[in-house]
């Protein structure tokens, strides 16, 4: 069967075998963050321009063993000010790239290199972290996938990334400007009506052998976008949710709830039938009842072709973390209450406050604990629309409504329905100071913010 060019694109979904983040060597990887352009349109349109790491979106994958260095020189080419925040990951604190409370911005024509040893592995990603102009340098396309390889990764066939997002183009297909639009930012955020599947319209073809093991890798790197991801003719076993090791479990209905910012690493088998075909879809409307006359997408169709793979054993769970606290001592934790609601600013830039104040990192810290204290907050959403708070530097415990136990996974943000209250625990065992932050940047960026200190 001749190669054609819809395989091509289609396998540009498939991880290579080999992806160094550094160069021979072990000098820093260069990152520009720079103007570039982007086929989001079918000819005769124009390519879109774009801002992005090396001009690509997203940009370059950066892939590690777990204990290896990863060193990147960041060299600013745009005409703002920027840092890198690396998603996820239990970083030490001067190389988070929380610009203005871990670091100086990086002004326009200087650099800055991060040099860390990621402590786990799993599926992270890099953004641009700069207030007030990171909700705009990563709507136009500057994030980038962080993979930090298991020791021992599952037995499978086929690792595939598959990176969400959306945006909105205007009338000459470039990206629409008016970002931090008060409509946005006292809305639901920044949503686009061009969904993308790693930077392309979603609308190709992968072909595995019947019964071949996937391991799928999905980041949801929309700025705003809470949806479903639905698996259709498919038995999907998540084992991971951002970035950590959890229980291996069948999601609800085979389908999966991504806000923005979150990471799941998932398995299933293809179809043992030949010329049986799969899904992946987008559900329409969402997260909101509300909305659930919308169509769902399919981002990626999946056809089970040619001699049947190999049995593999039954799916597994990765092994546990051992980084990360196997129990929580909550009757020590030190407790918490942040409330978000809507400012009475008209400064757009302060349109959120959490516990009365609006902004990070220019405020007091929220709270300030030795290393080693348990932390339990209560996240309390008085505003109209749905809330996602990012924790920078630990990953959390999602605690029952009853303060008696906790979900069997980890997560680094939560989603927060108005009116519906979500408690955390975590071990604060990384010091310095972390933002806690909202993952719609458009929030984030207008008051939905704010920061503690481990000592």
């Amino acid at each position: 069967m001749p190669f054609t060019r819809r395989d091509m694109i289609a396998s540009a979904l498939l991880l290579p075998a080999i992806a160094r983040a550094q160069t021979p060597g072990g000098a820093a990887r260069v990152l520009e963050a720079r103007e570039g352009s982007l086929r989001l349109l079918p000819e005769p349109a124009a390519e879109t321009p774009v801002w992005g790491f090396e001009g690509t979106v997203p940009g370059p994958l950066l892939r590690v063993q777990k204990g290896e260095e990863l060193r990147v020189q960041l060299v600013n080419k745009l005409k703002q000010p920027t840092a890198i925040h690396w998603h996820g990951v239990r970083i030490v604190n001067a190389m988070d790239g929380a610009a203005g409370l871990t670091q100086a911005p990086v002004a326009p024509g200087s650099s800055f290199e991060y040099r860390f040893t990621p402590p786990d592995s799993g599926l992270f990603w890099y953004r641009a972290s700069a207030f007030p102009f990171a909700a705009e340098q990563k709507g136009r396309g500057l994030f980038g996938v962080l993979i930090v390889e298991e020791e021992t990764p599952p037995v499978g066939d086929h690792d595939v990334l598959l990176v969400l997002d959306d945006c909105k183009l205007d009338e000459n297909g470039g990206i629409a400007g008016a970002f931090l639009d008060p409509a946005d930012v006292a809305g639901e955020g920044r949503i686009g009506p061009l969904i993308t599947v790693n930077a392309k319209q979603p609308h190709e073809v992968m072909t595995f052998a019947p019964g071949a093991r996937v391991r799928l890798r999905l980041l949801n790197a929309c700025n705003a976008r809470m949806t479903g991801i639905i698996f259709d003719n498919l038995s999907p076993m998540v084992i991971a949710i951002d970035g950590q090791p959890c229980d291996a479990f069948a999601p609800v209905r085979n389908i999966v709830p991504v806000g923005p910012g979150a990471r799941f690493d998932i398995l299933f088998d293809m179809p043992a039938d030949a010329e049986r075909e799969a899904r992946i879809l987008l559900r329409g409307g969402g997260l909101r009842a509300d909305k659930g006359d919308e169509q769902d997408r399919v981002l990626l169709a999946l056809r089970a072709k040619g001699r049947p793979a190999l049995a593999r054993p039954a799916m597994a769970s990765l092994p546990q973390n051992p980084r990360l606290p196997p129990e929580i001592k909550l009757q020590n934790a030190k407790r918490l209450d942040l409330t978000i609601e809507a400012a009475e600013s008209k400064d757009p830039r302060q349109a959120f406050m959490i516990n009365g104040v609006s902004g990070a990192p220019g405020a007091r810290p929220l709270f300030s604990v030795p290393r080693g204290q348990p932390v339990s907050l209560g996240f309390f959403n008085q505003t109209k629309v749905a809330q996602t708070l990012h924790l920078h530097g630990h990953h959390m415990r999602v605690l029952h409504l009853l303060d008696d136990g906790w979900e069997p996974y980890w997560r680094d943000s939560v989603i927060i329905s108005p009116g519906r209250p979500v408690r955390v625990a975590f071990v604060a065992d990384n010091p310095g100071k972390w933002l806690i932050e909202s993952t719609i940047l458009e929030h984030a960026m207008s008051g939905a913010s704010a920061w503690f200190e481990v000592r």
